[in-house]
Protein backbone atom coordinates (compact mmCIF):
# COMPACT_ATOMS: atom_id res chain seq x y z
CA UNK A 1 0.00 0.00 0.00
CA UNK A 2 1.50 3.52 -1.00
CA UNK A 3 2.13 5.82 1.19
CA UNK A 4 -0.80 8.70 1.29
CA UNK A 5 2.76 11.23 1.06
CA UNK A 6 3.14 9.40 -2.15
CA UNK A 7 -0.56 10.25 -3.37
CA UNK A 8 -1.38 12.77 -6.11
CA UNK A 9 -2.05 16.16 -5.09
CA UNK A 10 -5.24 16.97 -6.96
CA UNK A 11 -4.86 20.09 -8.24
CA UNK A 12 -1.31 19.70 -9.00
CA UNK A 13 0.56 22.56 -8.13
CA UNK A 14 1.81 23.59 -11.55
CA UNK A 15 -1.37 24.45 -12.51
CA UNK A 16 -2.96 26.54 -9.54
CA UNK A 17 -0.31 29.18 -10.78
CA UNK A 18 -1.60 29.69 -13.91
CA UNK A 19 -3.47 33.11 -15.32
CA UNK A 20 -6.98 32.10 -14.18
CA UNK A 21 -8.67 34.32 -17.11
CA UNK A 22 -6.61 31.78 -19.47
CA UNK A 23 -7.87 28.55 -18.30
CA UNK A 24 -11.13 29.73 -17.64
CA UNK A 25 -11.12 30.65 -21.51
CA UNK A 26 -9.93 27.23 -22.40
CA UNK A 27 -12.59 25.63 -20.46
CA UNK A 28 -14.86 27.95 -22.53
CA UNK A 29 -13.95 26.44 -25.58
CA UNK A 30 -12.82 23.03 -24.82
CA UNK A 31 -15.75 21.45 -27.07
CA UNK A 32 -14.49 23.40 -29.56
CA UNK A 33 -10.92 22.27 -29.25
CA UNK A 34 -11.49 18.62 -29.04
CA UNK A 35 -14.14 18.63 -32.21
CA UNK A 36 -11.02 20.27 -34.19
CA UNK A 37 -8.27 18.16 -33.21
CA UNK A 38 -10.27 14.91 -33.87
CA UNK A 39 -11.61 15.93 -36.94
CA UNK A 40 -7.59 16.76 -37.75
CA UNK A 41 -6.90 13.50 -36.98
CA UNK A 42 -9.47 11.40 -37.93
CA UNK A 43 -9.32 13.10 -41.41
CA UNK A 44 -5.74 12.49 -42.12
CA UNK A 45 -4.15 16.21 -41.71
CA UNK A 46 -2.32 15.32 -38.18
CA UNK A 47 -0.60 11.85 -40.40
CA UNK A 48 0.39 14.27 -43.13
CA UNK A 49 2.06 16.67 -41.58
CA UNK A 50 3.76 13.37 -39.67
CA UNK A 51 4.68 12.06 -42.89
CA UNK A 52 6.24 15.41 -44.39
CA UNK A 53 7.62 16.92 -41.53
CA UNK A 54 5.85 20.18 -41.91
CA UNK A 55 3.95 21.38 -44.83
CA UNK A 56 1.79 24.45 -45.51
CA UNK A 57 -2.36 25.21 -46.14
CA UNK A 58 -1.65 25.18 -49.88
CA UNK A 59 0.46 22.02 -50.05
CA UNK A 60 -2.16 19.81 -47.52
CA UNK A 61 -4.70 20.83 -49.85
CA UNK A 62 -3.58 19.88 -53.18
CA UNK A 63 -4.77 16.08 -52.59
CA UNK A 64 -8.79 15.16 -52.57
CA UNK A 65 -9.94 15.65 -48.91
CA UNK A 66 -10.22 19.13 -47.33
CA UNK A 67 -10.08 22.79 -48.62
CA UNK A 68 -7.71 25.27 -47.57
CA UNK A 69 -10.51 27.04 -46.01
CA UNK A 70 -11.18 23.84 -43.97
CA UNK A 71 -7.44 22.48 -43.36
CA UNK A 72 -6.97 26.70 -41.86
CA UNK A 73 -10.12 26.37 -39.49
CA UNK A 74 -8.79 22.79 -37.99
CA UNK A 75 -4.91 24.15 -37.71
CA UNK A 76 -5.41 27.45 -36.05
CA UNK A 77 -7.33 25.83 -33.70
CA UNK A 78 -4.78 23.02 -33.42
CA UNK A 79 -2.28 25.78 -32.76
CA UNK A 80 -3.62 27.15 -30.67
CA UNK A 81 -3.97 24.23 -28.44
CA UNK A 82 -0.70 23.48 -28.72
CA UNK A 83 -1.39 20.60 -31.40
CA UNK A 84 0.94 21.94 -33.98
CA UNK A 85 3.40 24.79 -34.45
CA UNK A 86 4.04 27.36 -37.26
CA UNK A 87 7.32 28.28 -38.11
CA UNK A 88 7.41 30.49 -41.67
CA UNK A 89 3.66 29.36 -43.02
CA UNK A 90 4.00 25.60 -42.18
CA UNK A 91 2.65 23.48 -39.80
CA UNK A 92 4.33 20.61 -37.74
CA UNK A 93 3.47 18.40 -35.05
CA UNK A 94 4.28 19.45 -31.24
CA UNK A 95 4.46 16.65 -29.15
CA UNK A 96 1.07 16.79 -28.16
CA UNK A 97 0.39 16.32 -31.49
CA UNK A 98 2.35 12.66 -31.80
CA UNK A 99 0.25 11.71 -28.53
CA UNK A 100 -2.95 12.55 -30.51
CA UNK A 101 -1.92 10.70 -33.81
CA UNK A 102 0.21 7.68 -32.06
CA UNK A 103 -0.87 7.03 -28.49
CA UNK A 104 -3.23 4.46 -27.92
CA UNK A 105 -4.89 5.93 -24.55
CA UNK A 106 -5.48 8.90 -26.17
CA UNK A 107 -7.42 7.63 -29.02
CA UNK A 108 -8.93 5.34 -27.45
CA UNK A 109 -10.50 8.24 -25.14
CA UNK A 110 -11.01 10.82 -27.51
CA UNK A 111 -13.25 8.48 -29.58
CA UNK A 112 -15.32 7.60 -26.29
CA UNK A 113 -15.73 10.99 -25.39
CA UNK A 114 -16.99 11.47 -28.80
CA UNK A 115 -18.88 8.48 -29.73
CA UNK A 116 -20.25 7.58 -26.68
CA UNK A 117 -20.65 10.41 -24.63
CA UNK A 118 -20.32 14.11 -26.42
CA UNK A 119 -23.58 14.31 -27.76
CA UNK A 120 -25.77 13.24 -24.12
CA UNK A 121 -23.51 15.41 -22.14
CA UNK A 122 -25.83 17.94 -23.46
CA UNK A 123 -28.35 16.93 -21.04
CA UNK A 124 -26.29 16.70 -18.17
CA UNK A 125 -27.88 19.59 -16.19
CA UNK A 126 -31.21 17.81 -16.18
CA UNK A 127 -29.37 14.87 -15.86
CA UNK A 128 -27.54 15.92 -12.52
CA UNK A 129 -31.44 17.31 -11.20
CA UNK A 130 -33.24 14.36 -11.48
CA UNK A 131 -30.46 11.54 -10.92
CA UNK A 132 -31.33 9.44 -14.74
CA UNK A 133 -29.60 9.19 -17.70
CA UNK A 134 -31.49 10.94 -19.59
CA UNK A 135 -28.01 11.39 -22.14
CA UNK A 136 -28.63 7.74 -23.10
CA UNK A 137 -31.53 8.35 -25.14
CA UNK A 138 -28.80 9.73 -27.73
CA UNK A 139 -27.44 6.16 -28.34
CA UNK A 140 -30.94 4.18 -27.12
CA UNK A 141 -34.06 3.68 -25.41
CA UNK A 142 -33.31 1.67 -22.21
CA UNK A 143 -33.34 2.59 -18.45
CA UNK A 144 -29.38 2.43 -18.50
CA UNK A 145 -26.79 1.60 -20.57
CA UNK A 146 -26.26 -1.51 -19.31
CA UNK A 147 -29.24 -3.27 -20.82
CA UNK A 148 -27.87 -1.73 -24.25
CA UNK A 149 -24.31 -2.85 -24.22
CA UNK A 150 -24.53 -5.39 -26.78
CA UNK A 151 -27.05 -3.73 -28.62
CA UNK A 152 -25.63 -0.22 -28.97
CA UNK A 153 -25.00 1.94 -32.53
CA UNK A 154 -22.10 1.60 -34.02
CA UNK A 155 -19.17 3.16 -33.39
CA UNK A 156 -20.57 3.97 -29.72
CA UNK A 157 -20.42 0.27 -29.21
CA UNK A 158 -17.01 -0.14 -30.52
CA UNK A 159 -15.75 2.77 -28.72
CA UNK A 160 -17.35 1.65 -25.07
CA UNK A 161 -15.97 -1.77 -25.37
CA UNK A 162 -12.72 -0.62 -26.23
CA UNK A 163 -12.26 1.82 -23.51
CA UNK A 164 -13.93 -1.04 -21.05
CA UNK A 165 -11.37 -3.41 -21.87
CA UNK A 166 -8.37 -1.18 -22.54
CA UNK A 167 -8.44 -0.23 -18.95
CA UNK A 168 -9.57 -3.00 -17.40
CA UNK A 169 -7.78 -5.71 -18.97
CA UNK A 170 -4.90 -4.50 -18.33
CA UNK A 171 -4.67 -5.24 -14.37
CA UNK A 172 -5.89 -8.82 -14.93
CA UNK A 173 -2.60 -10.57 -15.53
CA UNK A 174 -1.61 -8.95 -12.66
CA UNK A 175 -4.16 -9.56 -10.65
CA UNK A 176 -4.52 -13.30 -10.38
CA UNK A 177 -1.93 -13.80 -8.58
CA UNK A 178 -3.03 -12.08 -5.86
CA UNK A 179 -6.61 -13.66 -5.68
CA UNK A 180 -5.03 -17.63 -6.22
CA UNK A 181 -2.96 -17.19 -3.50
CA UNK A 182 -5.73 -18.11 -1.37
CA UNK A 183 -6.88 -20.78 -3.37
CA UNK A 184 -10.02 -20.33 -3.99
CA UNK A 185 -12.30 -23.15 -5.03
CA UNK A 186 -15.15 -21.58 -6.11
CA UNK A 187 -15.41 -17.61 -7.48
CA UNK A 188 -17.71 -15.56 -8.13
CA UNK A 189 -17.69 -12.82 -10.95
CA UNK A 190 -20.23 -9.81 -10.14
CA UNK A 191 -20.54 -8.14 -13.75
CA UNK A 192 -19.54 -10.12 -15.75
CA UNK A 193 -19.96 -8.14 -18.77
CA UNK A 194 -17.95 -10.64 -21.99
CA UNK A 195 -16.15 -12.99 -19.67
CA UNK A 196 -12.93 -12.12 -19.97
CA UNK A 197 -11.73 -11.74 -16.21
CA UNK A 198 -13.63 -15.16 -15.84
CA UNK A 199 -12.30 -16.81 -18.97
CA UNK A 200 -8.48 -15.63 -17.16
CA UNK A 201 -9.43 -17.37 -14.10
CA UNK A 202 -10.79 -20.97 -15.43
CA UNK A 203 -7.34 -20.97 -17.63
CA UNK A 204 -5.22 -20.35 -14.64
CA UNK A 205 -6.09 -22.59 -12.28
CA UNK A 206 -8.44 -25.58 -13.71
CA UNK A 207 -9.85 -26.41 -10.26
CA UNK A 208 -11.43 -23.52 -9.81
CA UNK A 209 -15.03 -23.35 -10.40
CA UNK A 210 -16.53 -19.79 -11.48
CA UNK A 211 -20.01 -18.27 -11.18
CA UNK A 212 -20.85 -15.18 -13.42
CA UNK A 213 -23.50 -12.52 -12.46
CA UNK A 214 -25.06 -10.38 -14.57
CA UNK A 215 -27.69 -9.07 -16.65
CA UNK A 216 -29.50 -11.85 -18.91
CA UNK A 217 -27.90 -9.92 -22.17
CA UNK A 218 -24.51 -9.80 -20.70
CA UNK A 219 -24.56 -13.39 -19.65
CA UNK A 220 -25.44 -14.28 -22.76
CA UNK A 221 -22.20 -13.14 -24.53
CA UNK A 222 -20.22 -14.12 -21.35
CA UNK A 223 -21.36 -17.88 -22.12
CA UNK A 224 -20.30 -17.69 -25.64
CA UNK A 225 -16.86 -16.75 -24.65
CA UNK A 226 -16.18 -19.57 -21.96
CA UNK A 227 -17.57 -21.87 -24.96
CA UNK A 228 -15.60 -20.85 -27.93
CA UNK A 229 -12.55 -21.61 -25.18
CA UNK A 230 -13.65 -24.82 -24.35
CA UNK A 231 -14.22 -23.86 -20.87
CA UNK A 232 -18.03 -23.34 -20.19
CA UNK A 233 -18.43 -26.93 -17.73
CA UNK A 234 -16.43 -24.85 -15.17
CA UNK A 235 -18.48 -21.95 -15.21
CA UNK A 236 -22.18 -21.46 -13.72
CA UNK A 237 -24.31 -18.41 -15.45
CA UNK A 238 -27.02 -16.86 -12.99
CA UNK A 239 -28.62 -13.76 -14.71
CA UNK A 240 -29.53 -11.21 -12.07
CA UNK A 241 -30.94 -7.14 -11.71
CA UNK A 242 -28.26 -5.82 -9.38
CA UNK A 243 -30.50 -3.76 -8.17
CA UNK A 244 -32.62 -6.06 -6.82
CA UNK A 245 -31.55 -5.45 -3.51
CA UNK A 246 -33.86 -8.63 -2.69
CA UNK A 247 -31.99 -11.04 -4.81
CA UNK A 248 -29.72 -13.36 -2.58
CA UNK A 249 -26.28 -13.87 -4.04
CA UNK A 250 -25.28 -17.60 -4.30
CA UNK A 251 -23.30 -18.80 -1.04
CA UNK A 252 -20.39 -20.73 -0.63
CA UNK A 253 -17.68 -18.30 -2.39
CA UNK A 254 -14.37 -18.44 -1.62
CA UNK A 255 -13.76 -15.01 -3.37
CA UNK A 256 -16.38 -12.98 -5.35
CA UNK A 257 -14.76 -10.56 -7.74
CA UNK A 258 -15.78 -6.81 -8.53
CA UNK A 259 -13.55 -5.20 -11.84
CA UNK A 260 -14.44 -1.34 -12.70
CA UNK A 261 -18.26 -2.60 -11.32
CA UNK A 262 -19.02 -0.54 -8.14
CA UNK A 263 -18.30 2.55 -10.14
CA UNK A 264 -21.89 1.73 -12.21
CA UNK A 265 -23.74 2.08 -9.12
CA UNK A 266 -25.15 4.79 -6.55
CA UNK A 267 -23.99 4.65 -3.39
CA UNK A 268 -27.13 3.38 -1.77
CA UNK A 269 -26.82 0.16 -4.39
CA UNK A 270 -22.80 -0.42 -3.47
CA UNK A 271 -24.06 -0.70 -0.08
CA UNK A 272 -26.64 -3.88 -0.87
CA UNK A 273 -23.58 -4.84 -3.02
CA UNK A 274 -21.56 -5.34 -0.35
CA UNK A 275 -24.01 -6.51 2.19
CA UNK A 276 -24.55 -9.60 -0.46
CA UNK A 277 -21.51 -10.34 -1.02
CA UNK A 278 -20.77 -10.66 2.53
CA UNK A 279 -23.47 -12.74 2.96
CA UNK A 280 -22.25 -15.19 0.51
CA UNK A 281 -18.85 -15.98 1.52
CA UNK A 282 -17.24 -19.13 2.88
CA UNK A 283 -15.75 -18.68 6.05
CA UNK A 284 -12.51 -17.46 4.82
CA UNK A 285 -13.48 -15.61 1.98
CA UNK A 286 -12.64 -12.46 0.19
CA UNK A 287 -14.18 -9.87 -1.72
CA UNK A 288 -12.18 -8.50 -4.28
CA UNK A 289 -12.56 -5.00 -5.80
CA UNK A 290 -10.40 -4.23 -8.82
CA UNK A 291 -11.23 -0.20 -9.68
CA UNK A 292 -9.97 2.99 -10.65
CA UNK A 293 -10.11 5.56 -7.82
CA UNK A 294 -8.72 8.96 -8.53
CA UNK A 295 -7.57 9.20 -5.01
CA UNK A 296 -5.14 6.61 -5.27
CA UNK A 297 -2.93 7.69 -8.61
CA UNK A 298 0.49 8.34 -8.82
CA UNK A 299 0.32 10.64 -11.89
CA UNK A 300 -2.28 13.87 -11.51
CA UNK A 301 -2.98 13.15 -15.25
CA UNK A 302 -4.43 10.24 -14.33
CA UNK A 303 -6.67 11.45 -11.71
CA UNK A 304 -7.67 14.17 -14.00
CA UNK A 305 -8.98 11.37 -16.49
CA UNK A 306 -10.90 9.35 -13.95
CA UNK A 307 -12.93 12.30 -12.14
CA UNK A 308 -14.07 13.53 -15.52
CA UNK A 309 -15.16 10.02 -16.25
CA UNK A 310 -17.89 10.61 -13.71
CA UNK A 311 -20.07 12.53 -15.93
CA UNK A 312 -20.28 9.93 -18.44
CA UNK A 313 -22.49 7.72 -15.55
CA UNK A 314 -24.36 10.83 -14.72
CA UNK A 315 -25.58 11.06 -18.35
CA UNK A 316 -25.68 7.98 -20.01
CA UNK A 317 -24.80 5.10 -17.68
CA UNK A 318 -27.25 5.07 -14.81
CA UNK A 319 -27.95 8.61 -13.18
CA UNK A 320 -26.42 7.69 -10.13
CA UNK A 321 -22.62 6.42 -10.10
CA UNK A 322 -19.35 7.99 -10.63
CA UNK A 323 -15.80 7.40 -10.31
CA UNK A 324 -15.44 7.17 -6.45
CA UNK A 325 -12.72 7.66 -4.18
CA UNK A 326 -11.62 4.61 -2.89
CA UNK A 327 -12.29 5.83 1.40
CA UNK A 328 -15.65 5.71 -0.12
CA UNK A 329 -16.01 2.36 -1.01
CA UNK A 330 -13.96 1.07 2.27
CA UNK A 331 -16.73 3.12 4.16
CA UNK A 332 -19.64 1.39 2.45
CA UNK A 333 -17.69 -2.08 2.70
CA UNK A 334 -17.46 -1.88 6.70
CA UNK A 335 -20.56 -0.91 6.81
CA UNK A 336 -21.85 -4.15 5.77
CA UNK A 337 -19.28 -6.14 8.04
CA UNK A 338 -16.64 -6.44 6.08
CA UNK A 339 -12.68 -5.03 6.95
CA UNK A 340 -10.15 -3.68 4.68
CA UNK A 341 -7.68 -6.49 4.46
CA UNK A 342 -5.33 -5.38 1.61
CA UNK A 343 -4.57 -2.77 -0.67
CA UNK A 344 -2.21 -3.11 -3.61
CA UNK A 345 -1.82 -0.08 -5.97
CA UNK A 346 -0.28 0.41 -9.34
CA UNK A 347 -1.75 -2.97 -10.95
CA UNK A 348 -2.23 -2.21 -14.68
CA UNK A 349 -2.78 0.97 -15.79
CA UNK A 350 -4.31 3.00 -12.90
CA UNK A 351 -6.07 0.14 -11.01
CA UNK A 352 -5.96 -0.96 -7.22
CA UNK A 353 -7.04 -3.62 -6.00
CA UNK A 354 -8.79 -3.93 -2.44
CA UNK A 355 -9.45 -6.84 -0.75
CA UNK A 356 -11.82 -7.04 2.19
CA UNK A 357 -13.02 -10.10 4.58
CA UNK A 358 -15.57 -10.54 7.07
CA UNK A 359 -14.69 -8.24 10.46
CA UNK A 360 -15.20 -10.93 12.44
Amino acid sequence: MRPASELVEFPPARLRGLPARFEAQKIAFGPVVFQCVRVAWKSGLLSRLDQTGGASVAELATGDGLSEYAISVLLETALSAGVVRREDGRYSLTPVGDNVLHDEMTQININYVHDVCYQGLFALDACLREEKPLGLKTLGDWPTVYEGLSTLPEPARASWFNFDHYYSDSAFAQALPHVFARKPRMLMDIGANTGKWSLHCLRHDPEVRLTLLDLPVQLAEARATLDQAGLLARADLHPIDILDFAAPFPDGMDAVWMSQFLTCFSAEAISHIFRRAAACLSARGSVWVLDTFWDRQRHDIASYCLINTSPYFTAIASGNSKMYESSAIVASAEAQGLRLAETIDDLGICHSLLRFERAE
